[in-house]
Formats: structure tokens, sequence, C-alpha cells
């Protein structure tokens, strides 16, 4: 290990002994610990060596496993040649947008160095993971699951699996993420990926086994760059189970729509005669279409895989939409509290603000920009979130971003959206565009409560699902089309509204919900953690005494 390592992780037990002091004297949730080494690597998921991004010296990441309400200490030592930040998609860092992992909200860790993140899972069940936030990382890897299990007495809808797999699948590029980032820069479309991934390995690679008779659980998300992708096994059906720490009616598919940036969890029962079978992942919605296989083994296996590769949806966007639609969320079964998730019931609340947020692509400077209501995100020098707390003007204006489309050119800004704590909102994602959208909201579950072709208008609202709609983090817009949110805004903070099409994100189609409060009580922000990286403007300020 590392003399520079070591200390950090020295650190790391000083600091977690502190806080473990905490724990026991304050009788708090449980706390688990991660000491995570982030290197270069050569990796070969498509048959050549590239450089990947290693935590401790594994491709894909170490998953992640934990219980509602788990603290997560994890120390992050830097050991790449450039700055780095992990972001964790799903986790809704309650109160403490600091340890989001984004650049508006964290300052990046320098190379040699190492920050803890101090996370609480609180209050959610489910499937997630996390990424390389900074430039284009994500394409080299540092990506791995997130489980966050039921407390024991929480009653789970289903029977315990004989076996939990994490399936991270994803489009893939043999360019070095460097190169990617460089075509960008010089305002450049990014080609179509090479291949798609399954658990970091190329065709053929990924194993599965199980035992006749049993049935097992896959948490399935797509780490990828850009494209949707369809999952599904030969001779076997997908029965889902959870979305994104949703526990969702239990429909039983052929096969599964994952857009990018999305998280499903499925069971799925080894009935069939003891063989190989395909796992098959093939991109959607792209003239060319990408497929990928993996293995499914039974233990009593007589022979391997056999015959061509299951085919599956391509092109049609009403397979997908009808789907969509057909996702809905379990009412009687319990979340992470033992009381039902149809216990609170968001139809019957009054939004109080409509946004409307259309994307597009278009030049500025003659480089390639993408924008959300023609503002295409700039990072600022600071962190935006730190800029608030040490309340450093100039970094950002609030209302730099429209609640609606203003059908203007693009330009440039550090797009930033003011939102009252406690407000009920409706949001509108709309798509005029011929691609198919996917978007994440940072430090939220939403309700995606519509969908459809065309243009929204508020006569849409009379099709919305005000009953069992399903509560999410990332939704896709189709072609076209428009998908509708409802958002209960209790989460205090600074939070990464995105596109999860990443070269677009990196070009633009990004800004930050600013959900404020004027109270400075803890109940609904924590201060700024007391091991907050400084820099930019911020550099020199103090945070707490340790």
């Amino acid at each position: 290990m590392p003399l520079n390592f070591a200390a950090g992780a020295a650190l790391t037990v000083l600091l977690c002994l502190a806080v473990s002091l905490f724990a026991f004297v304050g009788a708090e949730d449980p706390y688990r610990f991660f000491d995570w080494n982030v290197t270069y690597g050569d990796i070969y998921p498509l048959g050549l060596r590239q450089q990947g991004i290693l935590i401790n010296g594994q491709f894909p990441g170490p998953d992640i496993h934990s219980v509602t309400n788990d603290n997560l200490i994890i120390n992050v030592f830097n050991s790449l040649d450039e700055p780095f930040l992990l972001s964790w998609n799903g986790i809704q860092n309650r109160r403490n947008s600091f340890e989001d992992g984004v650049y508006g909200t964290t300052c990046p860790i320098p190379p040699g160095k190492n920050f803890t993140y101090i996370l609480q899972v609180k209050d959610q069940i489910g499937s997630f993971y996390y990424f390389p936030s900074l430039k284009f990382h994500k394409a080299a890897g540092g990506f791995g699951g997130i489980r966050i299990l039921s407390r024991p007495r929480i009653p789970v809808p289903f029977p315990d699996p004989a076996g939990d797999y994490t399936v991270l699948i994803g489009d893939w590029y043999k360019a070095n993420h460097t190169n990617l980032t460089a075509i960008l820069d010089r305002g450049k479309k990014l080609p179509f990926p090479d291949g798609i991934l399954i658990n970091g390995r190329g065709p053929g690679g990924a194993y599965f086994n199980v035992e006749q008779g049993k049935t097992y659980r896959l948490r399935i998300s797509n780490v990828g760059l850009q494209n949707s992708l369809n999952f599904r096994i030969q001779g076997h059906t997908l029965k889902l189970v959870e979305v994104e720490g949703t526990h969702t009616l239990q429909t039983t598919y052929s096969s599964l729509d994952v857009h990018a940036g999305q998280s499903y969890s499925v069971l799925v029962t080894a009935d069939q005669p003891a063989h190989d079978y395909y796992v098959v992942v093939s991109s959607r919605f792209t003239s060319q279409i990408l497929t990928t296989t993996g293995v499914l083994h039974y233990s009593n296996s007589a022979g391997q895989v056999s015959g061509p590769p299951p085919g599956g949806p391509t092109i049609q966007i009403d397979w997908s939409l009808n789907q969509a639609r057909s996702i809905r969320t379990n009412l009687t079964a319990s979340g992470p509290r033992p009381n039902p998730q149809g216990s609170y019931h968001y139809g019957l609340i009054n939004t109080t603000r409509t946004i409307r947020l259309q994307n597009s692509a278009g030049q500025v400077n003659g480089k390639q920009r993408y924008a959300v209501n023609s503002v295409s995100f700039t990072p600022a020098d600071t962190p935006l979130k730190l800029a608030d707390y040490f309340q450093i003007g100039g970094v950002y204006r609030v209302g730099s971003i429209s609640d609606n489309p203003t059908g203007g050119g693009i330009y440039l800004d550090t797009s930033v959206m003011n939102a009252d704590y406690r407000a009920f909102i409706e949001i509108v994602f709309e798509n005029p565009e011929d691609l198919i959208q996917s978007w994440h909201l940072d430090g939220y579950s939403f309700w995606v409560v519509g969908m459809d072709g065309g243009q929204w208008t508020s006569a849409s609202r009379n099709q919305y699902n005000l009953r069992d709609a399903v509560a999410r983090c990332t939704t896709q817009v189709y072609p076209k089309s428009w998908t509708a949110i409802y958002l209960a805004l209790d989460n205090v903070g600074m939070w990464n509204l995105r596109s999860e099409f990443w070269a677009r994100q990196y070009l633009g189609q990004q800004f930050y919900l600013r959900v404020y409060t004027t109270s400075t009580s803890l109940r609904d922000e924590f201060p700024i953690p007391k091991n907050a990286l400084l820099c930019g403007r911020a550099q020199g300020r103090h945070t707490r005494p340790l």
C-alpha cells in the first residue's frame, strides 16, 4: 500500500472512531466502512487493451451492500493523475447535498489525495449505482452497484431469493476516455459506441449461475453513456419487483427496456430444462443495433448455449411506451417503513408550480452544445453549493433558467433554478427531437404521472395516473413526446437535474435545482461537512472545527 494511501486510511480510521463514538452514545443507525483506492489499470472488455478506472483493482468497482438508514463511510483515495469524484445515482443524501459528488456540490479530489464521503441511506430501499461524475471518466469504469435492503422487521412483498445479482449493462467505446473528452471539447459529436458490456465484460463473458427450480433477483442498471437497452433471457421471463426504490406491481415481461441511468429489479426462476441460456442486451431506437450476450448457467447444465440469441424489440416506440405505462407502484407493499407505499396520496395534493423543460441541440460559436430551455450549462469556478454556503457572489445567478421553453437560440450560462422547500410541483419534460431522452434528478424520487407522444398541453393532465404511478429518480422521454412528473420538494440543497446521455450532459444539458429555505435548523439541512474539500473561490475558507 503506498504511504500516502496508508496515511489517508489512517486519517479515515480516526474520523471513523469519532463517528463511531457518537453512534454508540446516540444509539444511531449502523455504520459501514469502505476504503477505496482509485487507479488506472489495463482492461480488455472488447478484446483490446484499454486504460480503465479501477476501484481496489476491480472493474466494475465493488458493490455497496447496505440496509435502510445505514451510514456509509467511504474513504476514496485518488491515485489517478487528474481530479476525481464519485456520485451516487439514486441515493438521496437527505439534507446533505454537500456529499452528492457532482461538481456543482462537491470539490474534486485532487490527484494523490483522499476524501471521505459520509452518506446515509435514510428511508431508502432498492437498487442503485455509483459512478465517476467528472469529464468522461464514466467511459473508463469506476462504477458499481448499490443495494439497500429492507430492515429485518419490514415485510418485503416476495420471498427471499436464492441469489441476488448486480447486472451492470451499458454501451461502451474502445477509445480512451481522454480521447472522447477531446472530441467533445473540440465541439464535435461522438461516434456510435463500439459495443455493450454486461458487468464489464464483452460478448459471452458474463456468467450468472443458478440452480434448477430456484428464483433469483437481478438488479439491472444501465450505467452506459447514451443508449436505451433491452434486457432479456432466453426461455425465461422477468418478473418486475422494484424500480429505483419502489416496490412495483409484479408484472411479468419477456424483455425489459432499461433507459440510460435507470435501475430495475427482476425475479428470474430457473424453471427450464437444465441447460445454458443466453442473457441478451441490445440497443433500442438506433439504426445500427448493438447486441451482446452473457450466460445463465444451470448448475446441472447438460450443454452450452446453442442457436442464435433471441431477438428483441429494436426501434418500436409504442412497445416501449406501453411497457413504461404498465409499471405501477404496489400500493399495499411496504417501502423502507412499515406503512404501505400507497399511504401517501400524491394525486390528492395540489401542485403550486408547473415547470416545463425542453431539450435542444445546436451550435454556439461553431461548437456543438445542448441546452435546457435554451440555456447550455457551463460549470462555474466554484461548486455552487459552496458558493451558497459561504455567500460568495458572482458564481451563479438564481433564475438564470426559465420555467418554460423560450423558443430562442442556445446560450451559455451557469443555470440555477430556485424552488421553495416543501412546495409540491409539476415538471413536464418536452422532447421535440428525434432522439429519446433520459433525465435524472439527484436528491429525490418523483412520481412519473404521465407520458405520451406529441405536444403537452394542460389538457394532457386528464390522462395522468394520480393513483399508483411509479416513484423513481430517472425517467425517459420518447422522441417528439413528453413526460410529466410530480415532485415533493422535501430535501433542501443544490440538486443536479441532468441528461443521462453523457455527451449531452457534458455539453450543457443539465442545470441545478436550488431547493431553498431561510431556516438554519439542522432539521432542514446539515451544515457543511467538517472534512469538506474547498476549491475555487471557497479556498481558504473554514468549514467547522474537527
